[in-house]
């Protein structure tokens, strides 16, 4: 554990080797299945990108600009038409009555009110209007198929001319009412502004002209029916223009995203292409400019980073030869260390003792150098792994001391020395830093192999938990010293992913803590 002490331990019902609380429940439970929810977050990226969003308000200008367009076009063009028909009409029943109601006796027959409207409407009429004479209870004959509007009736009958738009049947119209007013000089006029103000004097007679706005409709409707096409036309110019001006954006943001991508790959040497001089070419200039940065640091690190390799490498290297012969030389004296005189013993223990932890040290650095630098061949052959846990536990002594749980033969195809160095690391981490019983198991889940190492210590303080593969890291800060290098579970962790497998630390619900191996049965790649 690299001189790890634990303490008590986390909560963990599940008992899996995982760090980290367990869940009860899966949190994409209820949801759609993966690939249904791929297809949704690809709809909502889509939805949501910058193309439909510009499509979208290019758009919503349009409608808004053509269906306003439409709205005042068509209001003004009816009012216009509307006001010119109302004038000419009114204008034309004055006139017409100012023409033939001199010749009427009054008071006039039913017959002399017949011959009136008729000579006011029907061929000699405007338009295709219809006219009415009304005298007291006296009206001519109407074969019009609407009636004329009380409201209009009322106003007419207080003497001012007036007119109204009604509709009746589906269809519009327009209704004319004039007052005949007696002048000073008792001739009968139907233009009572004609007569000075008080002067004239109502004869109680009342025309009203009725005259169908089809035609006013119809021009009205063609009008509206312009302005939408026009509408529809500049959607469709929007649309256009909007894909257009999106195409001009996001295609170099689109390649800026390719570029980011290719960055973060890896590909340090990534640039853009500038054109322009808008805000998008100054944003490939500052990625341009950053990536350049970038590479640059990352080539410094990456050079610093490899001479420190090199220099451990060479400075192990160089050890080991004189590491050698003092091994060999404290081993001598070690045979000789009872007969020295006791303090002299105790230096020579000592010497002894930590020649074997800096040999210790220098492999450990030589190894993860290797492992560093793609040197460390991954050599695979087919074994039982029950068989080679058991001779790594006898090779070193533990039999007796560690619980095991191992089938009778389980087949796979490893490097048996990487094992080796795995198991070792595992077990001897549980006999330094944990409590008996330390128990190894051996199965296999799932088409992997899975060993999973326990001890009964006080556990890994969860903070440590994310570092414990960390090189040189020791949970116990106190102890600037321990047996170990601070390597050993790091080198364990590279062996395991050259495997293509995995260590995984924890700590168990009935205390201590749990590490376990997960390794593919298989071998992920060719013998080296």
């Amino acid at each position: 554990m690299n001189g790890a002490r634990r303490n008590p331990p986390a909560d963990d019902p599940s008992g899996r080797t995982a760090a980290g609380p367990p869940q009860a429940e899966h949190p994409d439970a209820g949801r759609p299945s993966r690939p249904g929810r791929h297809r949704l977050l690809r709809l909502r990226r889509a939805v949501a990108g910058l193309r439909p969003r510009m499509l979208a308000a290019f758009l919503a200008v349009a409608a808004i600009s053509a269906l306003a367009t439409a709205a005042l076009t068509y209001r003004a063009a009816t009012n216009s038409t509307l006001d010119l028909t109302q004038d000419t009409t009114l204008d034309e029943l004055r006139r017409r009555i100012d023409v033939l109601s001199p010749a009427l006796p009054f008071p006039p027959t039913q017959a002399e009110l017949d011959r009136l409207a008729g000579q006011l409407s029907g061929t000699n009429g405007f338009r295709d209007w219809r006219v009415l004479a009304s005298y007291g209870t006296i009206h001519s004959e109407w074969t019009q198929p609407v009636a004329v509007p009380p409201g209009l009736q009322a106003t007419v009958g207080s003497g001012r001319a007036a007119f109204q738009r009604f509709a009746a049947d589906g269809h519009p119209w327009l209704a004319a009412g004039v007052p005949v007013t007696y002048a000073p000089s008792g001739v009968t006029t139907g233009v009572p502004t004609r007569t000075p103000p008080g002067s004239g004097t109502p004869s109680g007679l009342t025309v009203y002209a009725v005259l169908p706005l089809d035609r006013e409709q119809a021009a009205a409707d063609e009008v509206l029916a312009g302005a939408a096409g026009a509408g529809v036309f500049a959607a469709v110019l929007a649309a256009g223009l909007a894909l257009f001006a999106a195409r001009q954006v996001l295609r170099p943001v689109r390649a800026l995203g390719d570029a980011a991508r290719a960055l973060a790959q890896g590909r340090l040497d990534t640039r853009l292409t500038v054109t322009g001089h808008d805000e998008l070419a100054q944003l490939s200039k500052t990625f341009n400019h950053t990536a350049r940065t970038l590479q640059g640091t990352i080539e410094e690190l990456r050079a610093i980073e490899s001479q420190g390799r090199r220099f451990a490498a060479d400075v192990s290297h160089e050890l080991r030869t004189p590491l050698a012969a003092m091994l060999a030389v404290t081993d001598i004296l070690d045979e000789d260390a009872e007969q020295l005189p006791p303090d002299t013993g105790t230096a020579l223990r000592m010497i002894s003792n930590e020649t074997q932890r800096l040999t210790r040290l220098v492999n450990d650095l030589i190894e993860i150098s290797r492992l560093d630098a793609g040197a460390a061949p991954l050599r695979t052959e087919d074994v039982d792994a029950a068989s080679a846990v058991r001779e790594t536990l006898d090779l070193r002594g533990w039999s007796e001391r560690i619980e095991t749980d191992l089938p009778a033969a389980l087949p796979v195809r490893l490097d048996p020395r990487r094992f080796d160095v795995i198991v070792a690391n595992l077990a001897g981490n549980a006999l330094r830093h944990g409590r008996p019983p330390v128990r190894l198991g051996l199965r296999e889940a799932d088409g992997e192999l899975v060993l999973t190492v326990t001890d009964r210590g006080p556990g890994i303080p969860p903070a440590e938990l994310p570092h414990l593969f960390d090189r040189f890291y020791k949970a116990d800060k106190s102890r600037a010293r321990s047996e170990g290098s601070g390597l050993g579970l790091a080198i364990a962790q590279e062996n395991a992913r050259l495997h293509g497998g995995i260590i995984e630390a924890a700590n168990s619900p009935a205390g201590g803590a749990v590490f376990t191996l997960v390794l593919p049965l298989g071998t992920p790649s060719e013998d080296q």
